[in-house]
C-alpha cells in the first residue's frame, strides 16, 4: 500500500491541494471508515480492484462530496488510483452545479462532466507514466477552469472569506466577517455552502477535528490540552463532537488508527 504525492503547477496552485496516486497490490479484502475532512476530490480508479461506500460499489471516476459525518468504505482487488484533492471551495470551479448536492455521497463523475472526463480515464488509462498522467488531468482542468471563468467571481469571494475565517479569533461572530467582506450574514451562510458544501459553522467544526486529528496522531498529549489547543469549551466538549465526525472517542480512535485513514486525512 503506497501513497505518492504530487504537487500542481503554478497556475493550479490556487485550486488544488495535491494529487496523489494509490497503489495497493496485495489484493486483500479490508473495510474502514472516511471522516470529514473539509475538502473534495475527483478520484479516477485504474486498476481492477473495487471500492465501495456504504456496500454500494464505487464508480470508475468518482466525485467525493463534503463527507459530515463517518462513512463506511469496503476494499477488494489491487488498486491503482489517481485522485485530485481540492481546497475546501475551489472543487466549485470545476463543476456547474451546487457542490452540496454531493454531500456524504461518491457521485459518479462521468455522468456529471460527461464525455470529456470519461475520455480524461481512457488516456489515464493508456499510460503508465504518471507524469504523464498528472499533465493529461492538468490539461483537463484548465480547460474546465477557463469553461468555469464567469463563476470565478463568487468562488474567489467564499475563498476570502474562507481566509478570514481561518485568520479570525474564535470569538469574532461570522456577522463581523460578513460585515468585512460587504455582504449580510444570511448570505455569507448561503454563498459558502453552495460553494463549499458546508455552513461556515460546519467548516469551522470541521477544521477544528482535522487539527486535533493531527494532535492526537502525535500522542504526546492529554486530551484536556488537545481539546484546549483547538479551541473546544472542555473535554466533554471535545468528545462529543469528535464522535459526531469518527463514531469513535478519541482514545478509542488512538487505540485504532488505520493507515489508510492516516493517508487520506492528509
Amino acid at each position: 500500500m503506497e501513497f505518492t504525492y504530487f504537487p500542481p503547477s503554478d497556475i493550479l496552485k490556487p485550486y488544488i491541494r495535491h494529487y496523489y496516486i494509490f497503489h495497493s497490490t496485495s489484493g486483500t479484502t479490508f473495510e474502514d471508515v472516511v471522516f470529514p475532512s473539509g475538502d473534495m476530490e475527483m478520484i479516477f480508479n485504474l486498476a481492477s480492484g473495487i471500492w465501495s461506500t456504504q456496500d454500494k460499489r464505487n464508480p470508475l471516476i468518482e466525485l467525493w462530496g463534503q463527507i459530515t459525518k463517518p462513512l463506511d468504505i469496503q476494499s477488494s482487488g489491487s488498486h491503482t488510483m489517481l485522485g485530485i484533492k481540492f481546497f475546501p471551495h475551489s472543487a466549485a470551479y470545476f463543476l456547474e452545479c451546487p457542490v452540496g448536492d454531493f454531500n456524504d455521497q461518491v457521485a459518479d463523475l462521468g455522468d456529471i462532466l460527461g464525455k470529456p472526463v470519461k475520455q480524461l480515464h481512457t488516456q489515464l488509462l493508456a499510460t503508465g507514466d504518471a507524469a504523464k498522467r498528472i499533465a493529461l488531468v492538468e490539461s483537463f482542468l484548465i480547460d474546465r477552469l477557463i469553461q468555469g471563468e464567469k463563476r470565478s467571481f463568487r468562488i474567489d469571494k467564499v475563498g476570502h472569506i474562507l481566509k478570514s475565517m481561518v485568520k479570525a479569533p474564535a470569538e469574532i461572530k461570522l456577522s463581523a466577517i460578513a460585515t468585512q467582506h460587504g455582504i449580510t450574514s444570511r448570505y455569507l451562510n448561503k454563498l459558502v455552502y453552495q460553494h463549499t458544501g458546508l455552513t461556515p459553522i460546519s467548516f469551522n467544526k470541521i477544521r477544528r477535528f482535522q487539527f486535533s486529528l493531527k494532535l492526537i496522531a502525535k500522542n504526546d498529549q492529554p486530551f484536556t490540552a488537545i481539546a484546549y489547543d483547538c479551541g473546544y469549551f472542555d473535554q466533554s466538549h471535545f468528545i462529543k463532537e469528535f464522535k459526531s465526525f469518527t463514531g469513535l472517542t478519541p482514545s478509542a480512535y488512538l487505540k485504532n488508527i488505520s493507515p489508510v485513514n492516516q493517508l487520506l486525512q492528509q
